[in-house]
């Protein structure tokens, strides 16, 4: 079985010729870790203008030139869901943002609640993460990371086609199956979505009496087992992909 080229995630733009200049630690990657040399295939994305093929010109220890040559895969569409969450220490955020790129969450927005104990993330450090679950998993684009904001500002930015799927962990929400084949009945298999899970702890009472208020959002339940605050969100993806998003 033919092993696949390394992947990168570039800035500029792509298009037959071009020659990309390696940063430091994409030579790096490719030279020591990948041990690439000239010669050998790279594939390429920016998250506009589909998968592009590269041949290695020369490689260094902290830079390298790439020239394109064609392209492999056109820009597609992908999956639109969104995951709207509590930001967690430091190893379980780049869980979620890891995890939530490979399953396609087209937009990742981390919300203060009552009970979350992270009051701001490392935005540069999670979006290195994108990067590298974007090129591991094989997708073409980079979902956006939107900076830390209040829970009870969500509705003021909220955009009115898109429904609100949050996590209910007092047992009042129904099946998160049962909500998502309802929505999937009533409006259709695309219809705009977005996850939202509480932090270690869960939501606050009065936080979760003002969710159900919300006019945009649904309650929804994922079993009786306890779950990790990153594995509920992950979980209520992979639900979300499997039964309205693009695993069907």
């Amino acid at each position: 079985m033919k092993s696949r080229p390394p992947r990168l995630f570039v800035e500029s733009p792509l298009k037959a010729g071009v020659v990309v200049q390696l940063t430091a630690a994409q030579a790096h990657y490719l030279g020591t870790v990948m041990r690439a040399g000239a010669g050998g295939g790279v594939a390429l994305f920016n998250g506009r203008d589909g998968e592009w093929s590269a041949v290695i010109e020369s490689m260094g220890k902290k830079t390298g030139r790439l020239r394109l040559s064609a392209q492999t895969r056109n820009q597609e569409p992908e999956s639109g869901v969104w995951l709207v969450f509590a930001p967690l220490r430091k190893a379980a955020c780049r869980f979620i943002a890891e995890k939530a790129t490979e399953l396609g969450a087209a937009r990742l927005i981390p919300v203060l609640t009552a009970r979350t104990h992270v009051r701001g993330i490392n935005t540069e450090r999670l979006r290195a993460t994108v990067v590298e679950a974007a090129e591991q998993c094989g997708r073409l684009t980079l979902p956006p990371i939107a900076p830390a904001a209040a829970l009870a500002d969500l509705p003021g930015q909220w955009p009115a086609t898109r429904e609100l799927l949050f996590l209910d962990e007092s047992g009042k929400g129904a099946p998160i199956a049962e909500v998502l084949a309802s929505m999937k009945k009533t409006k259709g298999k695309a219809v705009p979505l977005a996850v939202l899970s509480g932090p270690e702890g869960g939501f606050s009472a009065a936080e979760l009496d003002w969710l159900r208020k919300l006019p945009f959002s649904t309650a929804a339940g994922l079993g009786k087992r306890i779950l990790r605050a990153e594995t509920a969100a992950i979980a209520a993806l992979a639900c979300c992909q499997a039964l309205v998003g693009d695993w069907t």
